[in-house]
């Protein structure tokens, strides 16, 4: 048994996953022959929380940062994924790692904007999460689960604009409450 699962395993395993089939087992069986590989553990989270299996997605998200602390999607997948569970504390602390990224990443740019969702500053929202999606070329299913929260905050930015009057908070939490629902990790 090695550490990491070497590159043809893995697109081998990208491609049973596609054949159809139960994707977690097909995962789980690599995984057991590479049980300290941080990549498999991201992706059966991310397989488990797309199959609404969320306490067993938070414990492989976390056991993938755990292997490798600097995995900074796993790290920003898990944050996002406590975020959305109402964990603002946990999502807050498992992304302080990625502020030591540099100012023009993609995921410090999204780690900025759903921070300004918390504080409910739907402008710094718009802004920083526009900024993310121009720069990330990597991984454009999370540009479309950030434009998403984007749709979702605009009215709330001219609301802001318009007044400064009205419980945005509890438009905060809604947000968060149904993307949690649509929620499918990348």
């Amino acid at each position: 048994m090695t550490a990491l699962c070497d590159e043809p395993t893995l697109r081998a395993l990208t491609q049973a996953i596609q054949s159809g089939g139960d994707p977690i087992q097909k995962v789980d069986d690599v995984i057991a022959k590479h049980p300290e590989d941080a990549r498999l553990h991201f992706l059966r989270g991310s397989l488990l929380a797309s199959a609404q299996r969320y306490i067993e997605a938070h414990q492989s998200l976390s056991r993938a940062v755990e292997l490798a602390p600097d995995f900074a999607i796993a790290r920003f997948q898990l944050g996002f994924f406590q975020l959305t569970s109402g964990e603002t504390a946990n999502a807050l602390d498992t992304w302080g790692r990625l502020d030591g990224l540099p100012d023009g990443h993609y995921l410090r740019k999204f780690v900025d904007g759903l921070r300004c969702l918390i504080r409910d500053d739907f402008h710094g929202v718009l802004q920083r999460l526009g900024e993310g999606i121009a720069l990330n070329n990597e991984n454009p299913p999370l540009n479309r689960d950030m434009q998403l929260i984007i749709e979702r905050c605009t009215p709330l930015a001219q609301q802001a604009r318009d007044s400064n009057t009205g419980d945005v908070s509890s438009e905060t939490a809604l947000i968060l409450q149904q993307f949690s629902q649509r929620q499918q990790p990348n």
